[in-house]
């Protein structure tokens, strides 16, 4: 028996696959259209397709949320691909509610589905018992006790950066993209504080590893999640099959660090074994936790036999860590401290400032504990974190229909007053972190300026945000807080120790062509120049 595709056939298919297009079409128009969220003002779209995305991130410097927040107040809705509406509220009280109601209001899945796909399901991408699963096993890992041991590899690396910053600057003065040299820095960081891993990213004479070369080619190439075409995507997996080179590049490199992981995961187990037979123990507790890395305690605490089979992580499950500490714990470090360098050479009085209480600590590597102690530091930390907040907002979906209660009343476009915002399933929610970091009613006219003595007295108004760290939404809040904070924090703090104590910083280009591009984080760009960057000049602190 044979059969023949005939014209008839394909035209039935054709017709099948438009009139299904059309439906689909129909259907996110409807509810788009249709969202309560329609009742809040906001801005027109200028397209159909784009909504209002192009209009924000085609703006200098992150401004456009700023204006529209002045506009039209604490509340407002604004249009995302496809003319899908999204609620940006400032207002303390909703944003608690969604931040602490997570299985409600957790990530979209287009914008989480291809790196679980590709990498596996770290803690950031998981939600409900499964995320709270990985939270309990996580946690000891990135407790005080942990981060005090890990103090010693921040402050090796940050020496280490200083050495190239030195070599560099040993004709005098010098021109340096610190940009790209801090996210050398992290990287080493990330690698050998999280898995004990060594990148070789600073050492210029080294190979990079193969975990170097495939962390940055799947990063390169994976912003277009967050793109059209990834929204597309997300929507219409049959459009993950048409050939695309940039997700080849993506998949091939998601592989090998799959593979890596695997191989770190399996051979930290393998000695962990060996250990407790050397030791004649026949299992851990979780309170014996002891490693260098955060893996090796993540794997530890996962084998403690006082934790229940039901509650531990498969090899799947910790190897989907590895990509998360690599994400959470790179480039948003490596973004911050490259903002601190630039506000502290904006502020030149700050410097001289920050220089001195550093210089007058007695040691060249001070604990974790002697780091935190330092207040001028830690407040030009909570300034940077402040004004330039590495992630500038996260975009949340509810799960429900649900009412968002606000702290005071409010007028929508049809002039009624509303003492609630009411939203429907499938709606998006903006956290608009920066956009709350630089709110003049919160904190001041000045908002805008980098001041570290404003942490001396912090406005009052700041209480209510709910955030886990600082009254802050850098780190966000509620049960989804980022796990890592304190890790950053001593990081950040480490770099900066190192580096404003053996060298001064200036600008090398004039502050007004520093311009601020967000793709997904915010990123430092000179005007007319092509890449990310950052140019300083670097001249060595003379010794006292």
């Amino acid at each position: 028996m044979s059969f023949s595709i005939t014209y008839q056939d394909v035209l039935v298919v054709v017709l099948a696959a438009s009139v299904y297009g059309l439906w689909k079409v129909y259907q996110h128009w409807n509810f788009a259209f249709r969202s309560p969220l329609r009742n809040l003002p906001g801005p027109p779209s200028r397209s159909l397709i784009y909504g209002n995305v192009k209009d924000m991130f085609d703006a200098e410097n992150y401004s456009r949320p700023d204006e529209w927040f002045a506009q039209y107040g604490k509340h407002f809705v604004d249009n995302g691909f496809l003319m899908t509406p999204r609620l940006w509220t400032l207002d303390p009280r909703a944003l608690n509610h969604i931040l602490t109601h997570y299985d409600d209001y957790g990530r979209p899945e287009e914008n989480s589905k291809t790196f679980a796909e590709l990498l596996g399901k770290g803690v950031l991408l998981v939600r409900g018992e499964e995320h709270r699963q990985q939270r309990r096993i996580m946690n000891p890992a990135f407790g005080p006790v942990q981060i005090r041991d890990l103090t010693e590899i921040f402050l090796q690396k940050a020496d280490e950066l200083a050495r190239v910053w030195s070599r560099a600057t040993k004709d005098g003065p010098a021109r340096v993209n610190v940009n790209a040299d801090l996210g050398k820095t992290t990287l080493d960081i990330i690698g050998l504080a999280g898995f004990g891993y060594d990148f070789h990213a600073l050492n210029v004479d080294g190979k990079p590893s193969e975990l170097n070369v495939a962390f940055r080619t799947f990063f390169a190439n994976a912003a277009g999640a967050s793109s059209l075409g990834g929204y597309l995507r997300s929507r219409f997996p049959i459009l993950k099959y048409i050939p695309n080179a940039r997700a080849k590049r993506v998949e091939g490199s998601a592989k090998v660090i799959r593979r890596v992981g695997t191989e770190l995961v399996q051979t930290r187990k393998a000695a962990l074994l060996r250990e407790m037979q050397e030791k004649k123990v026949d299992g851990l507790q979780r309170q014996d936790l002891q490693g260098r890395d955060l893996l090796t305690l993540l794997i530890r605490a996962n084998m403690a036999k006082d934790v229940p089979e039901s509650q531990r992580l498969s090899d799947e499950d910790v190897i989907g860590q590895i990509p998360t500490f690599l994400i959470a714990g790179h480039e948003t470090t490596s973004t911050s401290t490259t903002w601190a360098l630039y506000s502290l050479s904006v502020n030149v009085e700050a410097q001289k400032k920050l220089r001195e209480e550093l210089l007058a600590v007695g040691t060249d590597t001070p604990s974790m504990d002697e780091l935190a102690a330092l207040p001028y530091l830690d407040m030009v930390v909570r300034e940077t974190l402040r004004l330039h907040s590495p992630v500038t907002m996260l975009i949340r979906e509810a799960a429900k229909d649900d009412v968002i209660p606000v702290s005071e009343p409010f007028t929508d476009r049809y002039g009624k007053v509303q003492h609630e915002i009411r939203i429907a399933k499938g709606n998006k929610v903006i956290l608009p972190i920066l956009a709350l970091h630089r709110s003049k009613e919160i904190w001041g006219e000045d908002a805008l300026e980098f001041k570290p003595e404003r942490w001396e007295k912090a406005p009052d108004a700041i209480a209510n945000v709910p955030g886990v760290w600082g009254h802050l939404l850098t780190f966000i809040g509620g049960p989804r807080a980022c796990i890592g904070y304190r890790f950053s924090l001593i990081e950040t703090k480490a770099i900066l120790f190192s580096v404003i104590r053996a060298f001064e910083f200036e600008l090398a280009v004039p502050a007004e062509k520093v311009l601020v591009k967000t793709a997904p984080l915010k990123r430092p760009f000179v005007r007319g120049e092509e890449g990310s960057q950052l140019p300083l000049i670097l001249k060595p602190v003379k010794a006292a």
